[in-house]
């Protein structure tokens, strides 16, 4: 474990020892300004860490907080919303995997979101309108 590495698990551990709600925690932790992002600010550098024994402990830090089941954002988290388009076959499976866990979409959907992804299999730029299945990607602000 680099010192780097400790010292980013260190802040992340002594912050949820405070018991935040998961939203703040993921601000803090793995948010745009959080400090992993701050402590890894390269794409290579952030995939290297997510590699890590750390990383998971973080990742394993937001899930209990997400457990907890803190469903309003606090005062200072404003919700936003995406919408996305996509075949009717992967939102049944969606549903359906949702119904499995006995959990929404909604919160099935975020805990993909926070899941690391290989980066071979986001598409690129010129592939981003359109995927093979047909599911464009659109984003609301």
């Amino acid at each position: 474990m680099s010192t780097k590495e400790r010292h980013v698990y260190q802040a992340a551990d002594s912050l949820y020892r405070q018991k935040p709600d998961w939203a703040t925690f993921f601000r803090k932790t793995l948010g745009v300004d959080g400090i992993v992002r701050k402590a890894f600010p390269s794409v290579a550098a952030l995939a290297a860490f997510e590699k890590t024994e750390e990383y998971m402990a973080i990742q394993q830090m937001l899930v209990k907080l997400r457990s907890a089941g803190q469903t309003l954002p606090p005062p200072d988290e404003v919700e936003q919303v995406i919408t996305i388009r996509l075949p009717k076959s992967m939102h049944a499976a969606l549903k359906d995997e949702a119904h499995g866990f006995k959990t929404s979409m909604n919160k099935l959907c975020i805990s993909k979101l926070l899941r690391i992804i290989d980066q071979e299999l986001i598409p690129t730029d010129g592939s981003l309108a359109k995927t093979e299945e047909g599911a464009e990607v659109v984003e609301a602000e």
